[in-house]
Formats: C-alpha cells, structure tokens, sequence
C-alpha cells in the first residue's frame, strides 16, 4: 500500500534520525522532502505547504514532551500533522434495536458493488446479521455479481432482474427485509447513467425512499485530488456521513485521494487494500500514518489486546499472557483476530512489520487460509492434546489425527509449529519486549 510515499517518508525520517544535531537546516530539508514525497502521491499542494509550514514551526519551537528526545519529537509531530491532513478517525455507530439502513453511492468503476461484498462479510464477523439489496439496475450483471460476492459471507442479497426502476426495488428490498432480524441493510446503487445529473437525481430520489442511517461514498483511490469534485458532487445530492476508498494496493495518488476526501468533511471509514472479499479495513489516520513512518499503529494493537482480554475468562488470559496458552487458548486468539477483518490488515499495525515484503504477507494470507483447516484436524484430537499439544509427538498421534479430520500430516504438522510459534510470541507481546518498546516510544 502506497510503496513509494512510505518509502520516501521513511528515508526523509532517516536523515533526521542519523543526523548528530538538529537545526533548521535539518528541519527545512525534512519539509522539502516531506513536500516531494507527497507531491508524488498527488496530495494538493496547498495542503502539502500548511502540514509542513507547521512541522517547521513546531519542530524548532514546542517543548520537548517529558521523557522525548528532540528527534522523537519531531517524527511523532510529522506523524500528527500527517494524521490530521488525512482526516479524524470516526466509526459508523450501528443502534441496536432497528435495523440501520447503509446507502453505499459512486460512479461507475469505483468498486461499488464489490465493496459491499466487503462490509457485508467484515460487518457478519463483527457478529452483525446484515441484508444487501442490490439496485444497481443499469449495469448488466451486477446483480449477480453482487449475489456471488455475497454468498462467500452468507449474506442474502434482494434484487429484482427484470425491474429496471431502482427506486422501486429499494423499497421492495427494504419492505422484503423489514421483518427478518437483521442489524443493517446495505443498499448498492447504480454507478453510471447517461448523464452526471440523471445519476444523481435517482440517488436524490432512493434517498428520499430509504431514509438512510448513513450515505457512505466509495471512491476509486487512483483518481487521486479528483475525489474532492466527485465527494463534493453526491453530497449535495445526498449528504454523506462517510467515505469508502478503494484500490489502495495499487495507487500511487492514494495520498492525494485520502486527503481531498477528507476535505471534503466527511470522514474517511474504510479503505480497501486488496482483491480479496477479506481485503477491507477500518481507516485510522493514526495507524495509517504510523504505518507508512515505519512505527506501526501501536495503540491499534493496545486495543485489540485490551478487547480479547475484556471478553475473555481470567484463566485463560493467564495462561495466554504467561506463554501457557494451549490449543484451544491458541485457535480461540486466532478466531478473536479475523473478527475485526483480515489478519494481514491487523498484523500490518505491528512496528516493524508495517515494511513487510511479498513473501511475510503471503504466509499471512496463507495463516488465515488454514484456520478453517485447523477447525478439522483440532476436533479430532483428544482433550489431553489439546490441553498438551506437546503429546502430539510420534507418528502414529499425528495420522490418527489426519485421518480423523481427513487432512494430510503435513497439515497436522503444521498447526502444531505455528502454534508453538505463537505461544512465544504472544509471551514477548505481552511481556517485557512490548514494555520496552512502547517505552522507547513514548507510550508505555
């Protein structure tokens, strides 16, 4: 995501880092190439001049915070001015007792109706029950598009093949939903019309129709400081409470695409970082900052830690903390983990993993593939296994196993070393390691 900015960040920190003194020389030659590295991906320049006219101010001027260095201080200014140019983080707050109406908007191209297969599977493992209806009448196929994406999150999908009127098939979807207990509804919507007007007038008139909870707009991100025009143009047709930007994997402008949405006032809430129904992920300015500065959103992991420890049992957390974890504790962590959306996404959060190459990545995408797999072969072991995985040490353990989940032994084999592997780290994460990092960075 965003190579080439996070790449040119990292070396203009580099500098300030590797160098003995800090000066104002130091300090000019970090805007100028701050300035470079967002021209690059097409941030508008007068943005680019406010965010470092004020690194310069604060660099040589504000008091050290307590316990900071003067050169900890400047990344982690470079890392505030950077996160407020991109927005404040905001969430769509779901209310429990109704059924919360999402009418996802955007031209044509923008990865729409994709992108409600996305929510709808990171929304269903979040543990809400969701209805999509699909009233994108003008494009051929997108119905069943949509229904195929759907069905890998087990998610109904409402449309109407032979009904060309997008008005009236959001309010038959809506009417065919209303007595199922579902917590949202997401509404994909036409994307192309002859003219721009034509476009925005039907979503004027699904609007009035649906009364949704929130408008969300999806923007293609390679279209760079044009999302300002296009945010600007369906929120006076709609007000817009939130921005989905997609193609963040590939763009070089998703810089520039990040900041004009969130000029535009409303809040950037998800951006999607790949082709996978499981590529999605909540937007933090913070996180993403901290990811592209090469430090990680540490407080992102804080959280999450701070979550499994509130919604599980003191006992296990003990084993789980004190490097005692066992099988169950183990696949209980990882089924925790893909609940917030994909483990690359979350893993991506961690310091020093923000830089991870193809290779790390991919045995990610690989881990995550296999949990499903390790369901299998874990109801196949005896409760001594899964309390001791140790036992599991001959031949013969391994193949009854195998066989009784109808997986190969390499597979077997296979859970039991990254179980070991996880259980070492999770005793580092949570002990003396995790201390000191967060205390050389200021926050422990």
């Amino acid at each position: 995501m965003l190579d080439g900015l996070r790449e040119n960040l990292g070396s203009a920190l580099k500098k300030v880092l590797k160098s003995s003194t800090v000066d104002k020389e130091l300090i000019d030659e970090l805007a100028k190439d701050v300035q470079r590295a967002l021209i690059q991906s097409d941030v508008n320049v007068r943005l680019i001049l406010e965010v470092t006219k004020r690194l310069k101010e604060r660099a040589l001027d504000e008091d050290l915070p307590p316990g900071f260095s003067r050169k900890n201080h400047i990344v982690k200014i470079l890392h505030d001015e950077l996160a407020g140019l991109l927005g404040g983080d905001s969430e769509f707050e779901f209310q429990s007792g109704k059924q919360n109406k999402v009418l996802l908007l955007g031209i044509q191209g923008s990865g729409k109706t994709t992108m409600a297969s996305k929510l709808s599977r990171l929304l269903t493992r979040q543990g809400y029950k969701v209805g999509v209806v699909g009233a994108d009448t003008y494009r051929p196929g997108a119905l069943v598009q949509l229904r195929t994406m759907c069905e890998k999150a087990g998610v109904e999908v409402y449309g109407e093949e032979k009904n060309d009127d997008a008005v009236a098939v959001v309010g038959n979807g809506l009417r065919h939903f209303e007595r199922q207990p579902l917590d949202i509804i997401l509404i994909d919507t036409a994307g192309r019309h002859k003219q721009e007007q034509e476009l925005l007038d039907e979503m004027s008139r699904i609007g009035a129709v649906a009364s949704p909870d929130m408008a969300m707009l999806v923007i293609d991100g390679t279209i760079g400081q044009q999302c300002f025009g296009q945010a600007e143009a369906f929120h006076k047709a709609i007000p817009v409470g939130g921005i989905i930007i997609t193609k963040m994997d590939s763009s070089a402008k998703g810089g520039g695409a990040l900041a004009a949405a969130a000029a535009t006032g409303a809040h950037v809430m998800y951006i999607g970082t790949g082709e996978r129904i499981d590529d999605l992920e909540k937007f933090s300015s913070s996180g993403f900052v901290g990811r592209l500065l090469g430090i990680g959103d540490v407080q992102a992991i804080l959280e999450h830690f701070k979550r499994i420890e509130e919604e599980s049992d003191e006992v296990r957390m003990k084993r789980i903390m004190g490097g005692k974890m066992n099988m169950e504790d183990y696949f209980y962590q990882l089924e925790e983990f893909t609940k917030s959306g994909s483990m690359r996404g979350m893993l991506e959060n961690l310091p020093g993993f923000s830089g991870a190459g193809p290779d790390q990545l991919d045995k990610v995408d690989k881990l995550e593939e296999n949990i499903e797999k390790w369901r299998y072969i874990m109801q196949s072991m005896t409760p001594a296994e899964k309390a001791d995985p140790d036992l599991i040490k001959n031949a013969s353990r391994t193949q009854r196993i195998a066989r009784g989940s109808g997986m190969p032994d390499s597979e077997v084999k296979n859970l039991l070393k990254t179980y070991k592997t996880s259980k070492n780290m999770m005793k580092a994460a949570k002990g003396r390691a995790m201390r000191d990092m967060l205390k050389r960075m200021g926050i422990g």
